[in-house]
Parts: structure tokens; C-alpha cells; sequence
């Protein structure tokens, strides 16, 4: 938040630091609105295109591709348990305005979202692939892999769920990973994997989506991050949901969710 400094010249009147630091904010809360609108209301006239790539254990991967440009960077989604790349069917194209590629991927654990089967769970079962969910984190490796294809910039993560925590985990060791965005994340893997242990060495900037109820376990997920890294977002008053779908339209805390995530992406893309 921007601290306006109080100075005051006399007779009360604003000072020129005053008045130009009020007006960068209008500007800023205005390009940010501007933005929602064309996220929010704008079609995107760029299409999808369904592609394919393999895993470390050869495992067929079905994911929707949103090629903007080939040298805008990429954002990689990652969908909750039992569902599919269908969760981000109405949140991807609106990546795409904010001149980013987006590659939505089907993981092996997961069924159907928004009328969209999950393909790769599908694959895995004829192929007896192994099914756990520290196994998926297989799928956002060969996802990074595959858009290395386009262009090497550092991508962005999105995870929803579990995914959101494989996401934050894949982040704190491996490199060319710009952001996470983070909808509802946990404890998922107790006792294989203990997700806070895991985060030590995160050191890029994370946004964080959690219902009211949420929150208090994700803090305590995130304690050993630094707190300069993280935004939080949670709905207040208005009713939220559970990982991704916070963004969705049916979702009250929506818009609200679709700014903060603006700002946070307009604050990582001069990075």
C-alpha cells in the first residue's frame, strides 16, 4: 500500500508530493479497473487447441493450449482433485488478455469439471500408471518441458488444491518458475510428504486464494516463507469457494478475487 506522506503547506492546502502520489494511485486503481473490465467482459478472439505430451513414466498427457504469442510467457494450470482441465475453461482465455500463454493440463488423478473428462486419468487407469497424488507432480514437469518448445521465460504455476501445493513445492527447488498462484493449498500427502517442510526455500512471489475458513491452516502452511513474498486473498464477507473456482463467475467473491489477482500480476510481470 502506498503511504501518502503527510505534508501540508499553509493554510491546508496539498502539497505537490501529496497531490502526485494520490493521482499515481487513481492512475493505478484505474488501469487496474480497466483491466478487469477487458478480462471480465472482453471475448478473447485467440482459440484453444487441444495437445499431448508424456511424463517421466511415459504417461500420455492431455492438455488445452492458449498460444497468444509465441514470445509472451507462459501460465501453467493445474486442476483439484477429482476434476479435470475443465476448471479453468472460463478462466484461461482470460489469462490470454493479460498477453500470456496459458496450458491447462489434465492430471492422472481426477474425472469430469464443467462437462470436460479428465484424459490423462483416464489414460492412467488402461495403463496402470501409479495414481497417488505426489505422482501428478510428474504431469507440471513434463508441462514445463513441453512449453520450452515456444519460449524458455520463466513460467507461472496455478494449482488448485493439491495441485496447488505440488505447485509450491515443485517452486521451492526448481528453477524458471516466476510466480505461484496458489488456490487453497494444504496438507495433502500427510504422512508421505509434509508440504510446510518442503517450502523453506521458496523464493518467489505467491498468491494465495482461500476461503475463510481455510486461511488459518494456510498460514501456518506458509510460516517459513517470507511475508514479503505473499498476497493473501480471502473473500471477507462474500461467499467463496474451494481452489480455483474461487474465479469462477458463479462464485459472490469473484471480482473481488479477479483484482487482487490483477494487481499481483501486474506487480510480477516488471519484476
Amino acid at each position: 500500500m502506498i503511504k501518502v506522506p503527510e505534508r501540508f503547506t499553509t493554510g491546508g492546502k496539498r502539497t505537490g508530493t501529496r497531490f502526485a502520489i494520490a493521482h499515481q494511485k487513481r492512475t493505478v486503481i484505474q488501469g487496474v479497473s480497466i483491466g478487469i473490465f477487458l478480462v471480465l467482459f472482453v471475448p478473447s478472439l485467440c482459440g484453444q487447441q487441444k495437445v499431448s505430451f508424456y511424463t517421466e513414466d511415459s504417461l500420455k498427457v492431455t492438455a488445452d493450449l492458449y498460444l497468444e504469442d509465441y514470445s509472451q510467457p507462459f501460465v501453467l494450470l493445474f486442476h483439484q482433485a477429482e476434476g479435470s482441465r475443465g476448471e479453468y475453461s472460463e478462466v484461461a482465455p482470460r489469462l490470454q488478455k493479460l498477453q500470456y500463454n496459458c496450458l491447462v493440463v489434465d492430471m492422472r488423478v481426477g474425472s469430469k469439471m464443467n462437462y470436460i473428462s479428465n484424459e490423462t486419468a483416464q489414460k492412467a487407469r488402461e495403463t496402470n500408471k501409479p495414481r497417488n497424488l505426489l505422482d501428478a507432480d510428474q504431469e507440471i514437469g513434463a508441462a514445463m518441458q513441453f512449453v520450452q518448445r515456444y519460449n524458455t521465460k520463466d513460467v507461472v504455476l496455478v494449482g488448485s488444491s493439491f495441485s496447488a501445493s505440488l505447485c509450491l513445492m515443485r517452486a521451492s527447488k526448481t528453477n524458471s518458475i516466476k510466480a505461484v498462484i496458489a488456490f487453497s493449498p494444504g496438507e495433502y500427502f500427510r504422512p508421505a510428504r509434509i508440504v510446510k517442510d518442503q517450502l523453506q526455500a521458496l523464493d518467489v512471489p505467491v498468491f494465495i486464494s482461500a476461503n475463510n475458513s481455510e486461511i488459518k491452516f494456510i498460514e501456518q502452511l506458509m510460516q517459513d516463507v517470507p511475508s514479503s513474498l505473499v498476497h493473501y486473498f480471502t473473500p471477507g464477507t462474500k461467499q467463496g469457494a474451494h481452489g480455483a473456482k474461487m474465479l469462477w463467475d458463479s462464485t459472490e467473491a469473484s471480482d473481488a478475487c479477479w483484482f487482487d489477482l490483477l494487481l499481483f500480476f501486474k506487480k510480477i510481470r516488471y519484476e
